[in-house]
Order: structure tokens, then sequence, then C-alpha cells
């Protein structure tokens, strides 16, 4: 009879391991394969999953002691691939790799949607004053080079200088190209209401596009060239929409919106 118990109780163990589909734990590789599209995916849904922002002090304790039992063999018995890999999720979405110190929760990756999102819906917001503009491009360029400095390689210490010279750049060429943009839309006096409303609508983009060089020093230069593709493809979109207005000749001039013109009789 303990036979069959202890049999048994192997049995739904192994049931157990197996019902959580979890690979073989690998310390400091990703879980899921990164040679498909969807093991990707997968891997990024890990690093942005925001449930590993309310993790506790405790439960951090002791993840980064549960990956330190395994890094020198010292593992408790029972402990399953799926806990190791949660263990190694937490400490990567809180503790820095470098520095093993903890990232301030609105700059860590797991925090970069529900920090971030409100940014977007201000960028996104209609009937925008010059100040609203140059607030929403500010908050979202800081909130981007934070992001960028506090998961930055720390193995190799940067110059503040370059961090502070990137970040204004940053900050300048989204603010420009966003106030710039709103005032060529407001100028453009031969759009009809509803393509400027449309333009308008997609001015917060190419300014985004400016990303924080905290990072890696000047990178803001070809995201402004990133920008430029943006409005270029954009610009066949808003040429066709207005270009039939224009559409002129020297025998047919322009009629006036809603007149259509006579069908031509034969002599």
């Amino acid at each position: 009879m303990a036979d069959t118990a202890t049999t048994a109780s192997a049995a739904a163990a192994s049931a157990a391991n197996a019902s959580t589909d979890a690979p073989p734990f690998q310390l400091g590789k990703p879980r899921f394969q990164q040679t498909s599209f969807y093991g990707r995916f997968r891997h990024f849904l890990d690093i942005i999953d925001p449930r590993t922002l309310f993790v506790t002090e405790r439960r951090l304790r002791e993840a980064v002691q549960l990956l330190e039992d395994y890094k020198h063999g010292t593992l408790r018995p029972g402990v399953t691939n799926e806990q190791l890999w949660s263990a190694q999720k937490i400490k990567q979405a809180i503790l820095h790799p470098d520095t093993n110190e903890k990232i301030f929760m609105p700059f860590r990756m797991s925090g970069y949607i529900p920090f971030g999102t409100p940014i977007v819906v201000g960028l996104l917001l209609p009937n925008q004053t010059l100040a609203s503009t140059v607030f929403w491009q500010w908050l979202n360029q800081s909130h981007n080079a934070c992001v960028n400095y506090a998961n930055r390689n720390a193995t190799k210490p940067s110059p503040a200088s370059k961090f502070i010279q990137g970040y204004l750049g940053a900050v300048i060429s989204a603010v420009s190209i966003a106030v710039g943009l709103n005032v060529l839309v407001q100028k453009a006096n031969k759009f009809t209401p509803a393509t400027r409303l449309l333009v308008q609508r997609f001015v917060p983009f190419p300014a985004v596009e400016v990303k924080s060089p905290v990072r890696h020093p000047g990178p803001f230069l070809p995201s402004l060239c990133s920008a430029r593709g943006f409005i270029f493809r954009l610009a066949p979109f808003m040429v066709v929409r207005w270009q039939p207005q224009f559409q002129t000749s020297d025998q047919n001039p322009p009629l006036p919106r809603g007149e259509e013109a006579l069908p031509a009789t034969s002599a």
C-alpha cells in the first residue's frame, strides 16, 4: 500500500510539472524560443507584463534567493521550472542587471504602458494650445529619457554631459516639430476642414518619433530622419485629398464648389 501511495504521489507531481508546460530552466536565458516570431512576441509580453509592478519586497527577496540557490546548486527539492522562470521574470523586471538596484517603478519596462498611456492620450488631445503642445511633448520625451537611463548599460559609464545634451536635443526637436506642424496646418487655408482635422491628428506622431538619445549619444538625428520619412509617407495622402481643388487649366478655370461644368456641345 505504501509503495502504491508513493507511486501515485510521484505520478501526481509529475503530472503537475507537466501541466505547467514550462521548458527546462536556463539561468539568464529567455523562456521562449527566439527563433520564431511567436516566441519573441511571448518574450516581449513577459518584459512589459505590468503585474510585476505589484510584486512585494518579500516576494522579490524570495525570487532572488531562489535564483541564487539554483546558481550555487543548493536548490531545495520540489522546485519546479515554472517557479524558476517566474523568479527570473520578477528579478529582471525590478532589478537592474548591472547595478542590482531597484528601478523606479514608472521607469521600468513593465511600467512603460501603464505610465506611458496617459501621456499618449495627452498627445492626442484635440484643439491643443501652444502651451499644452509643449507640455505633452516635453513630458513624453522626459519619460522616454528616464526609461532609457534607468535601463541603460551601466557597465560602460558615460559622462553626464552627453545625457543632458541628448535629452535637450530630443525635447527641442520634438517640440519644434509639433509646434511647427501645427502652425503650418493652421495656415493651410486650402485644406478642407476635414483634411485639416485629419492632419492635426497625425501631428504628434512625427514629433514622438524623435526618440530620447539618452541610451546612445546623438541618436536623435536619425530619429529626425524617421520623423521626416513619416511626413513624406503622409504627404501623398494629403495631396490626394486636396489636389482636385487645384486641377486647373487655361481653358477650364476653377469652378465654385458645388457646381459642375456643363458638357461640351458640338458646333
